[in-house]
């Protein structure tokens, strides 16, 4: 006598079968473990926990016969592309933004300068001014030079 697990492993190898021999009958016969769940008429968690060996086996069957990576392989692999490429472009928009800072920062100095009546040469005042904080500090360089003694008036 053959229980309902027995059952359900006969009708995951029959819609393996089918789902490799390209004529899926339930399903759209993609190959992944939901359109084997669907193709066999088992629940998906009953493939992915009960019958985990027979997932395994789909698997190994689909790199075997159709000499390529399952769906959901394939899904993962352009996923990791798509995540490599947001990453570049967020730290290339991190640097010019840095960058943009920089100069800002440069710039407020130069007219802060001028307003003083000393040198406008940008050479010099980039000689002065910190541009990159230093470690340990909150990376705010605006409030490094705000807090430092010539620009605070304490020149006595």
């Amino acid at each position: 006598m053959t229980g309902p697990r027995d059952d359900e492993r006969t009708r995951i190898r029959a819609a393996i079968d089918r789902l490799l021999a390209g004529q899926p009958e339930l399903s759209d016969g993609s190959l992944a473990v939901v359109s084997l769940a669907i193709e066999a008429d088992v629940h998906r968690m009953a493939l992915q926990k009960r019958h985990a060996d027979l997932k395994e086996e789909f698997y190994a069957r689909v790199r075997a016969e159709t000499n390529q990576p399952p769906d959901s392989e394939k899904r993962l692999r352009s996923e990791v592309t798509r995540l490599r490429r947001a990453l570049n472009e967020s730290r290339a928009a991190e640097t010019e933004s840095r960058h943009r800072a920089e100069q800002i920062v440069l710039a407020t100095a130069v007219l802060l300068q001028q307003n003083r009546g000393g040198s406008t040469n940008p050479q010099h005042i980039a000689a002065v001014l910190p541009l990159r904080p230093s470690p340990g500090s909150t990376g705010d360089t605006h409030d490094q030079c705000a807090k430092s003694p010539r620009n605070r008036g304490d020149h006595n």
